[in-house]
């Protein structure tokens, strides 16, 4: 990561380490962070780059909490998944615990058992992200978060062009945030924005609803 990527990032309110798609350089970028940060280390059943195997994914992912993670993120399907929860926890940080769907959107009801599924296994943030194969997957979705934000700390949206407007538009429906590309070019998921043009998008928005 360049010097002007990491002044971008570095102006986040948070920020994801793609510890998968970095690569071993990812711990001097992480000592570098200024802005609270999650640590990722996507497995590749969920779109990740992880070339090893499962038990040194997460020593690796395990390996942030001594480098100031704020937050780690494990998947709800991850064999490993009540280790890192424990391991996480006891040393005071926080767990997003992720769920991916590539192949569509589930329904209401679907995406109502993976949030409790996620909660169980004692998510501090509980991330859903589906594919918008249709517009109106992304009505599923912030309908979904406007609903069901009041259980747990919830992120979710639509991966996919046909997605971007639930990306946006989440937090104001009750996520807790959204995932933006601190460059173009560097996106890490399909329809992820820019961190500016998302930011400007904001700005308009905001003055919008104010006049």
């Amino acid at each position: 990561m360049d010097e002007k990527c990491l002044d971008k990032a570095n102006m986040s309110d948070l920020i994801e380490v793609r510890i998968d798609i970095i690569g071993e350089s990812w711990t001097s970028i992480a000592s570098r962070l200024k802005r609270p940060w999650i640590a990722c280390n996507r497995r590749k059943e969920e779109g990740g780059m992880w070339y090893n195997d499962e038990e040194r994914r997460v020593m690796e992912l395990l390996k942030a909490l001594q480098f100031g993670a704020e937050y780690v993120d494990i998947e709800l399907l991850s064999p490993n998944i009540n280790r890192v929860v424990e391991e996480v926890k006891s040393k005071g940080k926080k767990v997003i615990v992720s769920y991916h769907d590539f192949k569509g959107t589930p329904s209401y009801c679907e995406l109502k058992k993976i949030l409790k599924r996620e909660i169980e296994v004692g998510a501090d943030v509980c991330k859903i992200v589906t594919f918008a194969k249709k517009f109106e997957d992304n009505i599923t979705i912030l309908k979904f978060i406007r609903q069901e934000s009041s259980l747990a700390q919830l992120v979710s949206f639509c991966m996919g062009e046909m997605g971007i407007v639930s990306r946006i538009l989440s937090p104001f429906f009750g996520s807790k945030f959204t995932y933006a590309s601190i460059d173009e070019g560097l996106e890490s998921a399909a329809g992820q924005v820019g961190i500016e043009n998302l930011r400007e998008f904001y700005k308009i928005f905001q003055e919008t609803l104010k006049s």
